[in-house]
């Protein structure tokens, strides 16, 4: 009996162990599917965005319906809405500053399509047996025009701009789903596999890789599987700030490897999870433990982090959280030149003391947040801004146009960020840094949670725009940013781009080896047949540019349909060919088949 007893423990206890190596995937004993579906007993997130998010959100740009940059009938540029501490100002500076950089007017606009044209999208293609059995979940659906083009599309160029052209998608969503749980998810992956339906996971559709464009070859029905009512809100600190912060989902940040601006004092996404929660066509992966560290063959989670909704949805994630900072302070550098910024910031990086945000902005990104600055209404204000730039340039004798702009966030205790904050801007008067006081860079810090507003203007006035980013090592950025900005700017030149482009970049995350670099990219269209094809073709050759010059391939957009062609010269084709064994293993038959990645 004992016997008995002593090897029924040690089959368990082996069990346990071979699950554990084997990956974590946890499967039900007598389902070849993997799949458990219990009872969901959550509440919708009432604290989410509306699953009509056509209801507050714009449907063919950036961000809330309520707020845009626009030019008022006094010619003046202004930020509308009351959401953002740039809501409801007037920007004196933005129009003479748009006007000559672009050769642009404001008197010659090109209008966006007013509204969706709901009898030009293509008719879903349901699977009728699909839908008898989701109906019975409970789970909520629809197959509106209005949902379905909603999810089809990111925040590419060529997405935002068939959009307000009015342009036909060749191929949407049939069918939305709004599960509201993990167990909800389950069941919807369950019902996919038996009718071999595709599922593509959609989050916060901030995407930039084109992820959520569904495969125009694609014959089985297409359902866009939306988490944005599994949110929580918790009122901790996570400290992961992405500038897509607002509209993008923590799946979302899993599945591609995100970034944030304050990554110095956080870290990265990976370096913030502890637990992750996937539910994949053969099961159900997990840890079956959150310790900090585990030592038991490849870690799981680096199968998920960036895998782009290719192997299964992302259901629950433990993150680290810590107290809110009890301290908050901004603050900004000047140096003569981009040069003495990036020696800067390498030093910074060196000596391991960088404060939560550190980024450097290039003489076109300074004169750009130059004119995105609110009018004042005091004469002394004004007085002191004057007296600021004199003694910059006239004093100091730093060229207006070679110079550049680091603008810094510290957090933490009182104590701890005076000490840090003193560091750092003695390291910086090493390289010539002046100190150019607090409000330069909360400005710049909040700037980042607009900038993305001001690409709907630009087209409003025949200008596209869009950005793309890399890392490098330390010693090639210098050589980088500017072999990347000549070739745009020669490339926009032999394909007939009358104006000259805006070619800008900033330094964004650092480390101990290298760092972000993100380029900004904007020309006048007028005159050319197709914008949209010229600006891939440039954009094409300035990531060929980048990967010349020891760039990667993303740092942390990731590469979804847009960089895919690069992933063999990128991890090596047996890296990609490991990936695709991954894939097929987890999902044999392609139910997450949005081609994404390989």
């Amino acid at each position: 009996m004992a016997s008995n007893s002593n090897r029924s423990e040690s089959q368990r206890i082996a069990q346990q162990r071979l699950r554990i190596i084997a990956g974590h995937l946890q499967k039900h004993k007598d389902d070849d599917s993997g799949i458990i579906a219990t009872e969901c007993k959550a509440e919708a997130n009432k604290g989410t965005v509306p699953r009509k998010r056509q209801e507050i959100m714009k449907w063919n740009g950036w961000g809330y319906s309520d707020s845009k940059f626009l030019f008022n009938k006094k010619g003046q540029a202004e930020f509308t809405g009351k959401r953002y501490r740039l809501s409801g100002m007037v920007l004196p500076s933005l129009q003479d500053w748009f006007e000559n950089t672009f050769g642009a007017s404001v008197n010659h606009k090109s209008p966006a399509t007013p509204a969706l044209n709901a009898s030009a999208v293509p008719p879903a293609s349901l699977n009728e047996a699909f839908v008898e059995d989701l109906k019975a979940t409970g789970i909520p659906f629809s197959h509106e025009a209005e949902d379905r083009v909603f999810r089809a599309h990111g925040h590419c160029l060529h997405e935002i701009f068939a959009l307000r052209e009015g342009k036909k998608f060749e191929r949407v969503p049939d069918l939305v789903v709004w599960p509201i749980c993990h167990n909800d998810v389950v069941k919807i992956v369950e019902l996919a596999c038996k009718h071999n339906v595709c599922l593509i996971p959609y989050g916060g559709g901030t995407s930039v890789t084109s992820a959520l464009e569904c495969p125009p070859e694609e014959t089985r029905c297409i359902v866009s599987l939306d988490t944005s009512q599994m949110l929580n809100e918790s009122g901790y600190c996570t400290g992961h700030e992405p500038d897509s912060m607002e509209f993008s989902s923590l799946g979302g940040w899993v599945a591609t490897r995100a970034s944030g601006m304050k990554k110095n004092v956080y870290g990265n996404i990976e370096d913030l999870v502890i637990h992750i929660k996937v539910v994949t066509p053969r099961g159900v992966i997990e840890k079956s433990c959150q310790g900090p560290r585990m030592s038991t063959g490849p870690d799981i989670h680096h199968f998920i982090l960036g895998s782009e909704g290719t192997l299964g949805v992302v259901t629950e994630v433990t993150m680290k959280i810590r107290p809110i900072p009890e301290y908050q302070k901004y603050g900004s550098v000047v140096f003569p030149n981009f040069e003495a910024g990036v020696a800067c910031l390498r030093e910074v990086a060196k000596q391991r003391c960088a404060p939560a945000s550190i980024r450097l902005m290039d003489n076109e990104q300074f004169q750009f947040g130059h004119a995105l600055k609110p009018q004042v209404s005091s004469i002394f204000t004004n007085f002191v801004e004057g007296l600021k730039k004199f003694y910059i340039t006239k004093f100091k004798g730093f060229d207006p146009h070679q110079l550049v702009v680091a603008t810094l966030l510290f957090e933490g205790d009182r104590e701890r960020v005076l000490q840090h904050e003193k560091q750092v801007y003695d390291i910086a008067a090493t390289f010539g840094g002046l100190a150019a006081g607090e409000d330069n860079g909360q400005r710049g810090y909040i700037l980042t949670f607009v900038i993305a507003y001001l690409r709907d203007l630009g087209m409003d006035y025949y200008v596209v725009a869009e950005s793309f980013e890399t890392s490098v090592p330390w010693d090639r950025v210098l050589d980088l940013c500017r072999n990347v900005k000549e070739r745009i700017n020669r490339e926009c030149k032999e394909r007939g781009v009358q104006f000259q482009p805006l070619t800008s970049c900033r330094v964004t995350q650092t480390y101990d080896a290298g760092a972000c670099v993100y380029f900004y990219f904007a020309f006048n269209y007028r005159g050319l047949a197709d914008p949209v094809h010229t600006y891939e073709q440039v954009e094409h050759a300035a990531r060929e540019e980048i990967l010349a010059n020891g760039g990667s391939l993303s740092h942390h957009h990731g590469v979804g349909k847009l960089r895919k062609e690069w992933m063999k010269d990128s991890i090596s084709s047996v890296g990609v060919g490991m990936l695709k064994s991954v894939k097929d293993y987890v999902d044999p038959d392609n139910i997450f088949g949005n081609r994404n990645l390989l």
